[in-house]
């Protein structure tokens, strides 16, 4: 994991609130930085699919564990 990875826990959120809350935490961050995201909202994995293709952030990993999805972005 990078350093300066930059982490969000959107976990008992329901959609919109976890792209949300990651969106925020882009907009503070530098251009290749990590966000890691948590949630719970099984929605979240079709959101942050379109949300990378549409914004250029890099989604380098998806995953499930249990009932948690874990997101890993680069930001452009």
């Amino acid at each position: 994991m990078p350093e300066d990875l930059v982490t969000v826990d959107a976990t008992g959120l329901t959609c919109p609130m976890p792209l949300l809350k990651a969106k925020q935490a882009l907009n503070g961050m530098t251009s290749g930085q990590c966000l890691r995201v948590l949630a719970t909202d099984p929605g979240s994995v079709r959101d942050f699919e379109v949300f990378s293709a549409q914004s250029g952030h890099r989604l380098l990993k998806s995953s499930q564990e249990g009932g948690t999805y874990r997101y890993l972005l680069e930001r452009k």
